[in-house]
């Protein structure tokens, strides 16, 4: 069997990596799977080399007392290869220790592809040196990415983004409001605090305490926290004193249903930046997007930032579509003051949600689904292809 070695690093990783084993599989029923991934991916048949949870980290003061820990992990990675020489290592975001693991076994002769592109367009740009010795090719998420690595000599291609293919749109609304006792008055109001420790630690109080001020300025919202289930412990903790007897979600089918009850009831998000604002154009929400992060680790990319926007949304629109608060910016006052707006006015609403219909135009590739095009860039790269 060919054996194609994977490794997620996060939960959007392994949501990325089983769709793209599933579409491997579609196209050769004989490929095998090992590496490093969660659930979804164990339940495409790929046990995790070691828990994923341990590289779900980020920013440099949250590393750093881990890094022994992420060093000896990524040795018993490459040491895993080695023993196993699969015909394909495709790594999956997660630079800080996926690029590190492709310079690892880059003497092996193995081709290894590289899913989800370094955000070189938007800091440290200088990466692309380092990547064009270790990788065979990258797989771009978003159109305007291959030539800035095809400039650098990488072969790259765009597959298009797989929050395509997320299902984001296809949730039941009258199944949620069925499952939680919605009474029609009240409006769920979706919250996304992310799925890294850290994250959570740092954005549940700034969203709680918003939540605090917006309940008393608008009626009947309840909130619906969607959380990962990599954090779902200290999330259920975090939302204990909150107002509005928060539901949480930790199922994909249940956060799909939330996002569809949050859309038809005139509802809005209040999200973490990232890929979440991706979702929510998928699932027609309005939202707002909030993010801190160690106020170090903020002063060094501040410096080293080469975009004027930290959502997914706002940068292919080139405007700021869905309002966004960071770091000293993100008070609940002024995110309370934005979801308010989203509310209470349809126009503005309306106006988002059209805004991001137009971002959903530009993240289709070429005549396949996302997960698709992955595929026969992953088969292409095999040896004798």
């Amino acid at each position: 069997m060919t054996l194609v070695y994977i490794v997620a690093g996060e939960a959007s990783g392994d949501a990325l990596g089983a769709r793209l084993v599933a579409a491997l599989r579609a196209r050769e029923p004989g490929i095998d799977v090992a590496g490093i991934g969660g659930d979804l991916l164990a339940a495409q048949g790929m046990p995790s080399l070691f828990p994923m949870r341990e590289l779900a980290l980020m920013g440099l003061l949250e590393v750093l007392p881990n890094i022994r820990n992420v060093a000896r992990r990524l040795a018993e990675t490459a040491a895993d290869i080695a023993a196993r020489r699969p015909a394909v290592i495709v790594t999956i975001d997660s630079p800080g220790f996926t690029l590190r693991l492709a310079e690892r076994v880059q003497g092996l002769g193995i081709p290894v592809i590289h899913y989800v592109a370094p955000q070189i367009w938007a800091w440290r740009p200088g990466r692309v040196r380092k990547m064009r010795e270790r990788v065979a090719r990258v797989l771009c998420l978003l159109p305007f990415e291959p030539v800035l690595f095809d400039n650098a000599g990488i072969p790259a291609t765009f597959v298009g983004h797989p929050v395509l293919e997320s299902g984001a749109d296809a949730g039941d609304a009258a199944r949620f409001r069925a499952k939680h006792g919605l009474a029609p008055e009240v409006r769920p109001l979706l919250v996304m605090p992310g799925s890294r420790r850290m994250e959570v630690q740092r954005l549940l109080p700034l969203f709680g305490a918003t939540l605090g001020l917006l309940g008393q300025r608008v009626p009947g919202l309840r909130p619906v926290v969607a959380v990962s289930p990599l954090v779902a412990e200290a999330v259920r903790a975090g939302v204990a004193a909150w107002p509005g007897d928060p539901i949480l979600v930790e199922r994909l089918s249940d956060k799909h249903d939330a996002f569809a009850a949050v859309a038809q009831s005139g509802g809005a998000g209040l999200i973490k930046s990232g890929t979440s604002s991706l979702e929510m154009a998928v699932a027609g929400v309005p939202h707002v997007i909030a993010y801190r992060i160690n106020p170090v680790t903020a002063w060094i990319i501040e410096r080293l930032a080469r975009v004027p926007f930290a959502s997914l949304v706002n940068l292919l629109a080139e405007r700021e579509v869905a309002p966004e608060f960071l770091q000293r910016f993100a008070t609940p006052e002024a995110i309370a003051a934005a979801l308010e707006r989203l509310l209470t006015d349809p126009d503005a609403a309306a106006a988002q949600r059209e805004g991001l219909r137009n971002v959903l135009g530009l993240l289709h590739p070429p005549g396949l689904a996302p997960s698709e095009a992955a595929a026969e860039a992953v088969l292409a790269a095999l040896p004798g292809r």
